[in-house]
Order: C-alpha cells, then structure tokens, then sequence
C-alpha cells in the first residue's frame, strides 16, 4: 500500500498554552483522528510536551521546528534532536527557508542536523526550495538540486527521509506556485534522488508554500506530490481541517 498523503502543519512561532490546547481540541472534534492521511503538527519547542499529551493515542503524529546538530553540550538556547524525541516528537523540520535566511544556516549544517535526528529516532522533514531571484534567472532546479546534494546524508529512504519544496517567493506571500511548475520541480527532486540512491522512491515530497482550503485540492492531485506542509493556514482549526479533507481525492 503506497504511503498515505502527509499533511504537516507548522505552527512557526504562534500560540500559547491555553491557545494551543484549543487548537488541538477543535482539531480532535472536527474529526482529524479519522483521517486517512497522515498529520503532523508542529508546534513551537515550549508546546512540544503538552501538545504531546493532547494527542496521544489519535494517530495524530508530533514534530519539531529544528534541533541542534549535537546531541548535548554548551549551545544556550538549542535543543537536541534527542531532546524532542524523549518528548515524543517522531518528526523535525530541518532547512526551512527562515532558518537558511533569517538564521544563516547552510546546507553542511542541514546535513549534520539530519544525522543527528535519525540517530535519535526522528525523521527529518528537509526544506529545499529557491528565491524569486534564482527563480527569474532560471536556476530553480540548479538550486534544489544543489540544497538535494549538500543537505541529505547517504542512503536515504522512505524510512528515514521526507523532502519539502517550498518556493521562498511563495511562503507567506499568498502566491502559489502553479501547478506545471510544482510538478517540474517535483520530478527534478524525484530524479535527482534517484541519482543519489536508487532506493528512493517512496520518500515522500511535500509541497509548501501558501497552501489553503482553496488550493490545496490542486496540489494535492499532482502525481510527484505526496502532501503539504503548510504554514498560516494550520494555526485555523477549520482551514487545516479543509486542507486534511482534500486528501480524499489522493490515491492510495
């Protein structure tokens, strides 16, 4: 049976204690327990533990928003993938766009980050995805593919690796990419591991970057698009629970 739709919700750095918890609980009463795809949420690392609670035993799945390369030491302020797995975190976003601009990270520290949650249990969520800059000049694919080669550690698979593209020039504009152009984009993540490791084929690709209730249905049918990660739209119980719903149209 081919791997469920996976629909990823990033919280980013949004929401309390108290509006968390509703969060969740409108989540559960809107039926996302019954889903046939598969949701993680990805809270902010002070909700982790709580979050972790809420949805044990829902099929609701837990994930991180990064972790540090290493496992312990003096590094004030970061948490360890070994950290997030002892609160029940199955999942970590590794490179999203933010982090790489905001925060500088580079493609060597990605793939450290990387080792280090499969060791510890997790599975990586990697980001990968191009700038309106790069875009325009028409060096998209150079530019994932390049992310693809420096970010990812030998022998990935389904069992140890999710990609998400996520066009930089999409995230939190209100543009989509359309869909020929995630289609193409998929494909060329698709080969390019296919080139790194033949064993690729179930890794699933996840596209993110403005994703909402009126677009995803869209995205969700393209055949190199395995799920979303989505971003402003998971924080709204009903939105998320809209997106969740397209997935019925997605082939097992």
């Amino acid at each position: 049976m081919a791997t469920p739709p996976i629909i990823a919700g990033n919280w980013k750095m949004n929401l309390l204690l108290e509006s968390s918890t509703k969060l969740i609980s409108d989540l559960k009463k809107g039926g996302i327990s019954k889903s046939r795809a598969r949701v993680i949420v990805i809270p902010p690392a002070t909700l982790l533990s709580s979050i972790a609670d809420q949805i044990k035993n829902t099929g609701i799945f837990l994930g991180a928003q990064n972790c540090h390369e290493e496992l312990k030491g003096a590094f004030t302020g970061e948490v360890s993938a070994e950290m997030l797995a002892s609160v029940g975190c199955n999942y970590v976003i590794l490179g999203h766009s933010e982090r790489r601009t905001l925060f500088g990270e580079t493609n060597a520290q990605i793939k450290a980050k990387m080792s280090s949650a499969i060791k510890c249990g997790l599975t990586p969520i990697v980001c990968v995805g191009e700038n309106l800059r790069q875009r325009e000049a028409g060096g998209a694919m150079d530019t994932v593919g390049k992310q693809l080669e420096e970010c990812l550690i030998d022998k990935v698979s389904k069992d140890n690796c999710i990609i998400a593209y996520e066009p930089i020039w999409a995230i939190g504009t209100g543009q989509t990419a359309e869909p020929d152009d995630i289609e193409e984009i998929h494909s060329h993540i698709r080969n390019t591991l296919k080139a790194k490791e033949p064993n690729t084929d179930g890794i699933p690709i996840l596209y993110g970057g403005s994703v909402k209730p009126e677009n995803a249905s869209k995205i969700l049918v393209l055949p190199d698009v395995g799920g979303v990660l989505v971003g402003g739209a998971s924080l709204n119980p009903k939105d998320f629970l809209a997106i969740i719903d397209k997935t019925s149209g997605k082939s097992e």
